[in-house]
């Protein structure tokens, strides 16, 4: 049950914990069903799953590390993760810092193999589960973002007593989960606080923190070209686009969560077999030479057709050949038409294209004035 403060009872409650106190006692002791909208569906999901492994919601969870031994073996095989997403968690902890949350980073199995931000080690609340090596999966403490995010593959935010056991109902939390370059769940991320205001925001915060880890892991795998893709309208350059990375012969390397769902093609359930490879003839209705030569050109962003009779727009990157033997997790070394600039001027130049030459249509598409945009081109204003 949840624990209202000293002095307080259920029914003096504020409503939020008030509705969740009711939640509980119907789901959890009088094992009824629930009616829409009392919690969040992926909270009654996971309490479903908890009883039906023998979880009893009266019992304190404990928090268990696993062994030495295998506490290294997970920060050996997570080497890549953990070191793509610390400048990321440092940036991540800056922007939580006056909140009483902080961060922690899990494997694909719930195991801690990091943490960001003010974490009180003196508190044994926020000590005991941020301990590297702790165990913090479902199937361990019951409901919690961590369990939850990694069980359902989707963003989560619990508040206090949306946890299972009785002692997690003093953290709020939110998390998403962490998709590796092959499209397999790789870990979480999870953002955590004690007896603290409900932020759920902080889905949004870590929704966005967890695809540029993602983002960042797709960086770093070995490709020779980098596609950056978005819709038509939208801008190239930013933390929004699709990645896809490929090999020189066209073999797709690796991609992001979000190319996966604007080319659902990409994703092993749609294919076969996990381990077949996917080539960009399968994706795309261009040759795939066709990519690698638009890199030479004034105006690399090139109008991309899919299979399924939708159109992308695509800019492509050509990764340096001392790069590309560097390993898994190198930094792409970019061409300078990433520089926000040069693909301000593609856009521009593609805009213009689009629209047959018509300055005045091209600067209407891009939202500027037609003066702005005869600026931009570097050209006199004339009339059109």
């Amino acid at each position: 049950m949840i624990h209202p403060p000293a002095g307080q009872s259920n029914s003096d409650a504020p409503p939020r914990l008030a509705g969740i106190a009711r939640a509980r006692r119907t789901a959890l002791i009088e094992r009824a069903a629930l009616p829409p909208g009392w919690v969040a569906p992926w909270v009654e999901r996971s309490w479903m799953r908890c009883l039906q492994s023998g979880q009893e919601p009266q019992q304190p969870a404990v928090f268990e590390r696993v062994s030495a031994a295998q506490s290294l073996r997970a920060q050996d095989a997570n080497r890549g993760l953990i070191e793509a997403a610390k400048p990321i968690l440092e940036k991540l902890g800056k922007a939580i810092a006056n909140t009483r949350y902080f961060a922690i980073l899990t494997n694909s199995d719930g195991v801690v193999v990091d943490t960001s931000g003010a974490i009180d080690r003196s508190d044994p609340r926020a000590n005991q589960i941020t301990r590297i090596g702790t165990d913090l999966s479902e199937r361990s403490v019951g409901t919690t973002a961590i369990g939850t995010a990694l069980s359902e593959l989707q963003p989560v935010w619990l508040h206090q007593g949306e946890h299972f056991f009785p002692n997690t109902s003093i953290y709020s939390c939110a998390g998403a989960p962490l998709i590796g370059p092959n499209g397999t769940c790789v870990g979480m991320l999870d953002v955590t606080g004690i007896e603290a205001l409900e932020r759920p925001e902080l889905k949004h915060l870590v929704t966005q923190t967890a695809g540029r880890i993602e983002n960042a892991l797709v960086l770093g795998q070995p490709h020779h070209l980098l596609l950056r893709l978005n819709w038509p309208g939208n801008a190239l350059g930013g933390d929004a686009d699709g990645i896809v990375c490929l090999d020189a012969e066209g073999w797709i390397t690796a991609a992001n969560s979000t190319a996966r769902l604007m080319v659902p093609a990409l994703n092993a359930s749609n294919r076969q077999q996990q381990s077949e490879r996917v080539h960009a003839s399968d994706l795309f209705g261009v040759p795939f030479e066709m990519l690698f030569d638009a890199v030479r050109r004034h105006d690399p962003i090139i109008d991309l057709p899919l299979w399924t009779g939708l159109r992308l727009q695509a800019l492509p990157i050509l990764r340096t050949s001392n790069s590309c033997a560097t390993g898994a997790t190198a930094r792409p070394i970019m061409r300078n038409t990433l520089a926000l600039k040069d693909i301000e001027s593609a856009l521009i130049h593609q805009a213009v294209d689009q629209a047959r030459g018509n300055v005045a249509l091209a600067a209407q598409t891009l939202g500027i004035s037609r003066a702005t945009l005869y600026r931009k081109l570097g050209h006199k204003q004339h009339k059109s």
